[in-house]
């Protein structure tokens, strides 16, 4: 293994080491219990699907509003003068 891998590879044992010991305290000093923890942890993921859902039908009811307010599109311009058209600042 190259001395670069040997670097990565600790950094990333620390790292790990790190996430199990703040795990292990975070549970040891917890303010609530196992089951209060999840009901809560339940009640947030609830109010998160809920208000996903309204993001959804509000994007999804302001595309079809858009696609159904848009222009003709001109399949064929036969018969008509060409049109030069200039925009000014």
């Amino acid at each position: 293994m190259s001395e670069q891998g040997k670097h990565v590879a600790k950094a990333a044992a620390f790292i790990a080491g790190g996430a199990v010991i703040g795990a292990g305290l975070g549970l040891l000093f917890a303010p609530q219990t196992g089951s209060e923890t999840r009901r809560s942890i339940s009640r947030y993921a609830r109010k998160a699907q809920a208000q996903t859902n309204r993001w959804g039908r509000a994007v999804k009811s302001g595309v079809k509003v858009a696609f159904d307010q848009k222009p003709p599109i001109v399949t064929s311009c036969e018969g008509q003068p060409p049109q030069l058209t200039a925009v000014l600042n």
